[in-house]
C-alpha cells in the first residue's frame, strides 16, 4: 500500500473516531453532549442522559484515535521526506 493510501485511510478512520462527550452541569442536572468537528466549526448535539456503557464507548476511542494520529503524522512525516530526497534539490 502506497504512503498516500496509508494518509487516506488513517484520515477517514480519524474522521469516524473524532466524536467525543462533553458534559455540563447545571446544579444538580447533567447534560451530556457529543461534540464533533465538521470542518471548521465544533458542533455540540445534546444526547441527554446516556447509559454507562454508552459514555464508556466514547471514552475508550480515544486510544485508538491517538494512535491513529500519531500514524498520521508518521506518514505525512514520511511522503514529506520522499518528495525532498525525489527532487534532489534542497529541502522541502
Amino acid at each position: 500500500m502506497s504512503k498516500k493510501r496509508f494518509l487516506q485511510s488513517y484520515q477517514q478512520l480519524l474522521t469516524i473516531l473524532r466524536r467525543e462527550i462533553a458534559r455540563g452541569q447545571e446544579r444538580i442536572n447533567i447534560y451530556i453532549y457529543v461534540v464533533q468537528r465538521i470542518g471548521p466549526k465544533v458542533q455540540y448535539v445534546y444526547k441527554g442522559k446516556m447509559s454507562p456503557e454508552d459514555i464508556k464507548l466514547y471514552k475508550n476511542a480515544k486510544i485508538p484515535r491517538a494512535k491513529y494520529r500519531n500514524l498520521l503524522s508518521q506518514v505525512k512525516k514520511q511522503i514529506r521526506f520522499l518528495k525532498g530526497s525525489l527532487r534532489g534539490k534542497e529541502a522541502v
